[in-house]
């Protein structure tokens, strides 16, 4: 594996899963296999999860970690040809080519800004890494992506699921402000990949890019979705019709017991941070449905598991 980009970037998903089931046995297998390495790691968002599991992940492999700050830095320029006689002070390329010289690897984290598609699609900062620079790139989640994220999803469904094939619904829920497609796009891209029944649903304006790139219809009557479903994904995503915008905050949405009465059985899944009785109820997330710690803790194995293949590779 050269970069991690997009869950596609795995080549044999049943193979990654059952690599990332030994690492979790034993973490510490492979502990010099990142000696003398360093993982530039670069946030420009908030994290707890994946900045903590990916900088433990590091760990157990041997790497040395440098952690890069952006967040309080200048302003970065992305276009080609630009005068920066504006607010940027730094060009990405610059910035690029001078983090190389220190890094093996990079990570990086850069959300959607929500504010127009277009800009949001050309995922300027990962676009900047790999056209300026040699090193493999790590998408700790990007404008359109979280790969690692459905990594660990992918993971946790297949240590829970039943001996018949699953049912996995993902199902948005009300947010108080508009939130990324990250998460919802790569769970949907990850599912493609697996031998699942699967079922979106969400309110009109919601459909994903990625469930008309793969043409999977949307179920409005959440419901009907629910019914008899093995695994819950609970997770807000803006509306895409209104860009970036939040056009529904209706509280029928959000899953609580009354609403596992259609799927008895379900598990019950969030990427967390999640809001209490909003996204989803006290008695859901504390009651035996959720595995949302136990899908948490697997983010370790799908970071150590994406580093190895990357480390393996250099």
């Amino acid at each position: 594996m050269r970069h991690f980009l997009a869950i596609n970037d795995i080549k044999d998903i049943n193979e990654a899963i059952q690599d990332c089931m030994k690492i979790k046995q034993d973490p510490l297998a492979k502990k010099g296999l990142g000696e003398d390495k360093t993982l530039g790691l670069i946030f420009m968002n908030p994290s707890l999860r994946t900045k903590v599991s990916t900088m433990k992940a590091a760990q157990n492999l041997g790497l040395n970690i440098l952690p890069i700050d952006f967040q309080s830095s200048w302003a970065l320029a992305y276009d080609h040809a630009v005068v920066m006689n504006q607010d940027e002070s730094e060009h990405i390329k610059e910035a690029a080519q001078v983090i190389e010289q220190y890094c093996d690897i990079v990570g990086i984290r850069a959300f959607a800004e929500l504010q127009n598609k277009q800009e949001d699609e050309k995922e300027k900062v990962f676009s900047g890494f790999l056209n300026y620079t040699n090193i493999p790139v790590i998408n700790l989640e990007s404008a359109l992506a979280h790969p690692l994220q459905t990594l660990a999803d992918i993971l946790t469904i297949e240590t829970y699921k039943p001996q018949k094939k699953p049912k996995v619904v993902l199902t948005w829920a009300p947010h108080v402000k508009p939130l990324p497609h990250a998460v919802a796009n790569s769970f949907v891209e990850g599912m493609q990949l697996m031998d699942y029944d699967f079922v979106v649903t969400h309110p009109p304006g919601y459909k994903l890019d990625a469930c008309l790139k793969h043409n999977i219809p949307s179920q409005y009557d959440q419901d009907k979705a629910l019914q008899e479903a093995d695994f819950v994904y609970v997770k807000n995503w803006s509306s895409t019709s209104s860009y970036g915008q939040v056009i529904n905050q209706d509280p029928k949405w959000m899953i609580n017991m009354a609403k596992l009465q259609f799927a008895p059985s379900a598990k019950v899944m969030h990427c967390l941070p999640v809001r209490r009785n909003l996204v989803m109820s006290d008695d859901v997330l504390d009651g035996p449905h959720s595995i949302v710690i136990e899908q948490a803790a697997n983010r370790l194995y799908a970071a150590q598991y994406v580093l190895s293949k990357i480390l393996e590779g250099l």
